[in-house]
């Protein structure tokens, strides 16, 4: 598996729990807890984003890492 592969996959997850997280916020009714999982979110969404600079920069250097 190339690293562009596995960050890819990583992006994914990450995206799957920005999602997540989004979802168990909206669906509570306990605000602590809702403000508890939009942090989570947030969190998660700032590591997606060095994520995906950190694909768009191997993307560069490495070309055999681009998508096709």
């Amino acid at each position: 598996m190339t690293v562009g592969t596995q960050m890819q996959q990583a992006i994914a997850s990450c995206q799957s729990l920005v999602s997540n997280f989004t979802t168990f916020a909206l669906e509570t009714q306990d605000q602590n807890v809702k403000q508890m999982f939009q942090d989570l979110a947030q969190q998660q969404q700032t590591i997606l984003d060095n994520l995906n600079s950190r694909l768009q920069y191997i993307q560069q250097e490495e070309p055999q890492y681009k998508q096709m």
